[in-house]
């Protein structure tokens, strides 16, 4: 495939082991399909290698649960592997190239294939990781540095975020994680460095990626950060902004770190003001003025950023909020596993605050419970961490009575924790309507919203912002602000029809396969290449 001397060519003679990933998931050929399907959430994958007797013998992907699994309806806690895996496993020896793993694929009419070593599994590679990684180091091609890069790992790019970070419980903290987890499996940049920012008086047990943190309210924290990074051997910084982040009126401490900073930033924006108080607005054109690039997740957030606070386009890049990787499933395969069989589930999730419009939803109840007994609406999450520390469970509390009030305990329940990812996960797949709420108008972005459209929910959403896109897509359907009755006609007519009730599944997840973390990670890489000018 291609030429021998030219470029395209010797990246296509590049050994396969170079553009896989390795320690591939793995299960026993005995184990149930629930099994795998929680694998691929925890994981992020799409497919999991079968063993016998610890020997790789075939692969269950996503097709084959969908073909063989959820079509069939057939009982997830019940169902083997053995019984609906792809076999014999077509595989190919670590050393061989990415000419010929491509030619194997396309001659098998498969995209995914088992590599190995001396006989033993060594990874996985598919056909999108091959196209996609020799395609964006094609582009590269007499680019300096970033061309010597296919070949050299010291001349890889190595990216600094700036951002919350787990174990603290923030939603910027998860989806930078994903982001970086993403980042690090294309396996294009060095291991990733964190600059972790710690709420007031908060101590966290962090990875060992995390190499410096942040004191909110310590503006010298944010200058010291600065100078760490400037002596280090970080190429780019990626600075995930959100106002409450940051100590200061309007997170103005930031400012302090992007000031001192002698590094080329990119910066993420969770939040973009339409009409912003004037300390809010001086913030916001500050980190403009030094960011080289920056990322909104809504095409919105370009025009507001360029009509609003007079922002030169080519500044400004739209690259999605991202998404998990999921099997596609039917709300019924899942219920029974958590104890919700019979039900018609709704749900909404997330860190709990005021701003959530939760109470909206609530009221929307009564009427829908008239129609449809079995509706029960889970409200998922804990109260957010800052919201607790001022105000307690105060607004969970006016949830719960407001509940009472209306006589509908049996039709609303509470999971009042942080939950893992594969959990939530199962919770959605298990949904059957989810309702966004929120009662304004400004939101930019919304990761629950990302993870419904990946799960294939039929979604109900006031037009925020970041949902005006996707309702205008057909992928969701609109509610009005704080208008309990609005919710209660657009539930209905989700569930009173079939089709259309299918047909808003099938559409979200559709709309969010190009979403999904691998193509929005691919998305940064290549933004933090031009950054640099290569």
């Amino acid at each position: 495939m291609g030429e021998s001397g030219s470029y395209l060519g010797k990246l296509l003679d590049l050994p396969v082991s170079t553009n896989m990933k390795t320690d591939p998931p793995t299960v026993s050929i005995i184990s149930t399909v629930s099994r795998v399907v929680d694998i691929m959430i925890r994981e992020n994958v799409g497919a999991v290698v079968a063993l016998e007797n610890g020997t790789p013998v075939g692969i269950i992907t996503e097709k084959d649960l969908l073909e063989r699994v959820i079509k069939p309806q057939r009982d997830l806690g019940q169902t083997l592997v053995r019984d609906v895996m792809s076999s014999p496993l077509i595989s190919i020896d670590a050393g061989d190239s990415i000419g010929r793993a491509l030619d194997l694929m396309r001659e098998s009419g498969i995209r995914r294939l088992a590599v190995v070593e001396d006989g033993d599994l060594v990874g996985i590679t598919t056909e999108r990781r091959l196209l996609e990684v020799a395609h964006g180091r094609y582009l590269m091609e007499g680019m300096g540095a970033a061309k010597a890069a296919v070949f050299d790992d010291s001349s890889k790019l190595k990216v600094a975020f700036v951002s919350t970070y787990p174990p603290r419980e923030c939603g910027i903290a998860t989806y930078t994680q994903d982001l970086v987890d993403s980042i690090s499996n294309l396996q294009v940049l060095k291991p990733p460095v964190i600059i972790a920012i710690n709420d007031r008086g908060g101590h966290y047990d962090y990875p060992r990626e995390v190499r410096f943190q942040i004191d909110r309210e310590r503006v010298e924290s944010y200058v010291k950060a600065a100078e760490f990074i400037n002596t280090s051997d970080v190429d780019v910084v990626n600075l995930q902004h959100e106002y409450g982040l940051f100590g200061g009126v309007w997170g103005k401490h930031i400012i302090a770190l992007l000031d001192q900073l002698e590094k080329p930033v990119v910066t993420t924006l969770h939040t973009v003001l339409q009409e912003p108080v004037l300390d809010a607005r001086r913030v916001m054109e500050e980190i403009l003025q030094y960011s080289r690039h920056a990322v909104v997740m809504a095409r919105v957030g370009l025009v507001i950023l360029e009509q609003n606070y007079w922002t030169l386009a080519d500044k400004v890049r739209y690259i999605p909020h991202g998404c998990p990787n999921v099997p596609y499933i039917g709300s019924g395969l899942l219920k029974p596993s958590l104890g919700l069989d019979g039900r018609v589930v709704l749900s909404t999730f997330g860190l709990i605050s005021k701003g959530k419009g939760i109470e909206y939803a609530i009221e929307a109840l009564p009427s829908i419970i008239k129609k449809e007994p079995r509706t029960l609406y889970l409200v998922i999450g804990e109260t957010h961490p800052e919201v607790r520390k001022q105000e307690g469970e105060s607004y969970r509390r006016q949830l719960m009575d407001l509940v009472e009030s209306l006589e509908i305990e049996e039709n609303v329940r509470f999971v009042n924790r942080f939950l893992p990812k594969n959990e939530l996960l199962r919770y959605l797949q298990a949904t059957d309507v989810y309702i966004i709420p929120y009662p304004n108008k400004e939101q930019i972005s919304s990761g629950t919203m990302l993870y419904a459209l990946s799960t294939g929910k039929a979604i109900v959403t006031t037009p925020f912002l970041h949902a005006e896109e996707v309702i205008s897509e057909d992928c969701a359907m609109g509610c009005e602000f704080r208008t309990p009755s609005s919710i209660t006609e657009s539930v209905m007519n989700m569930l009173r029809n079939d089709n259309i009730h299918k047909g808003y599944e099938e559409r979200a997840y559709s709309y969010s396969r190009s979403m999904i973390w691998p193509n929005v990670a691919m998305k940064y890489v290549n933004l933090f290449y031009e950054t640099l000018g290569l």
